[in-house]
């Protein structure tokens, strides 16, 4: 055993939008099989799966029906052996989703839970009754809009749920619950799966006196600091490394919305043994307007100094206590050269850009499927969308509160809606991006044309191999894992500059992440001449005396 996930990278697969194998217009496991040499050559160690167990799609498969059973349109479970076996064949490792915080309300579990409130599921999930004189227990929120409780005609009580009515949360206050999901990881485990991604796990812990949030003006309910960092987490945790993680050779990484820095240090202190590293959500939050009643949707421009001192923070504050998990893309965030970038003038420039600060960070990158060759977000008709985030927001933000408008709900999508990463996968020019011979299940981003692996692989100059650069540099350079991080130029409005030190060796990682050019002289006393470039964006650093819209290298001094 060892800690091999501090020297690899991570690739996500969203499964129904990579590639469909056999037509029906869903990716499948057997199109991720046949895509396996392409992410070799790549370079990446780790694939991540979005989950692909049995599910009524509510929400793309974050809505589990079966544990042990794959979803249909995916394969079976000898595709799922096959897809384990030719990854480990090639050197690549397989983590897959763990959605325990919640299942779908078609799982066996809820189904009988439902029906009474003495059977032995019925304190599989969290019920309650209605508030004297009717009303929902308290005024706590879903992440998707709306009540975090629903009411249940057949058990006479409202259950939670923090995202979608068809996911009701798990009360992991029960000690059967929590075994249930220690036994389906080792049921995995066991066959061959090298770790998890944990959906939402710092929500599994609740606050079990149900306080009301405080009032606000305007808002009927609220998401919040409540719905994470419950008062047993961290017991729980404790608990899954000792009864399920221990004895396996796996990485682990959680989704924590709602820590910070400090926190942080609660999960990932290997001291404390719970999980090696977490995703924050800090970074990805900078272009909203902090309590705001239209949440994600309230957008406000992006500033490079917040998103300079957000992971400059998460660097500093772990080092010595725990391990970064990188990332700037994934299946809940759209397009980052689209969000806070220019996609079009500067597509390339951009994407390499924001790939060189974030891969030259302490930590294990993550690479969503198509960040690795540029792909945009995608400008629908909110008609078009199919997430259920997007279409319960319009209902209720849009048509019933008019706390904003159609239009401006629309821009806010087009900026910030979890589809813009879901649109299928663009391998060639051709007939629906060779992503499928059939009717895609979701519209193909129009620009497939322009951006596609056929394309990326046939251009020397592609942001595909400048990734296939920064991934070998992550295998063969100790700096980037060992090294110290520096935060340089804190106040500059368009560079991203820092340094990395190891053993003598010091590394300049800098981007201009503007589309306005910018004085070499801001540099001065920072980049010294004579430098040895080790990866840079354009054939010349710092041309005409200037740092070029998007340019960005790494030199060593």
């Amino acid at each position: 055993m060892g800690d091999w996930w501090k020297k690899s990278v991570v690739y996500q697969i969203y499964p129904r939008s990579f590639k469909d194998s056999n037509g029906d217009g869903f990716g499948d496991l057997q199109g991720i099989i046949q895509k396996l040499d392409y992410l070799k050559e790549l370079g990446i160690d780790v694939i991540w799966l979005s989950p692909v167990y049995d599910s009524p799609q509510q929400d793309n498969g974050y809505d589990i029906r079966d544990y042990r059973k794959m979803y249909g349109k995916f394969g079976t479970m000898e595709d799922m052996d096959e897809l384990i076996q030719k990854a480990h064949d090639r050197g690549l490792k397989i983590v897959m989703d763990l959605v325990a915080n919640h299942t779908s309300d078609e799982h066996r579990w809820f189904v009988e839970s439902r029906k009474s409130g003495d059977n032995p599921y019925s304190g599989y999930y969290i019920w309650k009754d209605p508030k004297d004189g009717g009303g929902e227990p308290n005024n706590w929120g879903s992440s998707f809009c709306g009540s975090a409780w629903t009411y249940d005609g057949t058990r006479g009580q409202y259950y939670l749920h923090f995202y979608d009515k068809k996911q009701p949360d798990l009360n992991w206050e029960n000690e059967t619950v929590r075994r249930e999901v220690y036994d389906l990881m080792k049921f995995w485990m066991d066959k061959g799966v090298d770790g998890w991604r944990m959906d939402v796990i710092a929500s599994i812990s609740k606050y079990t006196d149900f306080p009301d949030y405080p009032e606000e003006p305007g808002r009927r309910y609220y998401t919040g600091f409540m719905h994470s960092n419950g008062p047993r987490l961290h017991e729980y945790l404790q608990e899954m490394n000792r009864e399920a993680l221990a004895g396996y050779d796996c990485m682990t990484v959680g989704e924590a919305p709602g820590s910070t820095s400090e926190n942080a240090r609660l999960f990932v202190d290997p001291g404390r043994k719970e999980l090696n590293m977490i995703f924050t959500f800090e970074h990805m939050n900078i272009d909203r307007i902090p309590g705001h009643v239209n949440r994600k949707w309230a957008l406000k421009p992006f500033d490079v100094r917040d998103l300079k001192r957000v992971m400059s923070d998460w660097q500093e504050k772990l080092e010595g206590h725990g391990w970064n998990a990188l990332y700037l893309e994934n299946h809940d965030q759209p397009r980052v050269i689209s969000r806070w970038g220019n996609d079009t003038c500067y597509r390339k420039e951009c994407a390499k850009a924001y790939a060189t600060i974030l891969h030259g960070m302490k930590g294990t990158p993550y690479v969503y499927q198509g960040e690795e060759i540029g792909m945009v977000n995608a400008s629908y008709q909110l008609e078009e969308y199919e997430d259920v985030e997007v279409k319960n927001a319009l209902l209720e933000l849009v048509e019933r509160e008019k706390t904003i408008s159609r239009e401006e709900f629309q821009k806010a999508v087009w900026n910030k809606s979890r589809d813009n990463a879901r649109t299928p996968m663009q391998w060639t020019d051709g007939e629906n991006a060779g992503f499928t011979s059939g009717t895609p299940w979701f519209k193909v981003n129009p620009r497939y044309k322009e951006i596609n692996v056929e394309e990326a692989l046939k251009d020397q100059d592609s942001v595909f191999y400048y990734y296939q650069k920064l991934i070998r540099l992550r295998h063969q350079e100790e700096i980037l894992t060992e090294g110290s991080y520096r935060l340089l130029l804190p106040e500059d409005e368009s560079l991203f500059v820092y340094e990395r030190e190891y053993r003598g060796r010091r590394w300049l990682v800098a981007a201009n992440l503007t589309d306005r050019p910018v004085p070499a002289g801001r540099l001065d006393g920072i980049l010294y001449p004579g430098c040895r470039a080790v990866i840079q964006n354009r054939p010349q650093i710092l041309e005409d005396g200037m740092m070029q819209p998007y340019e960005a290298f790494i030199v060593e001094s």
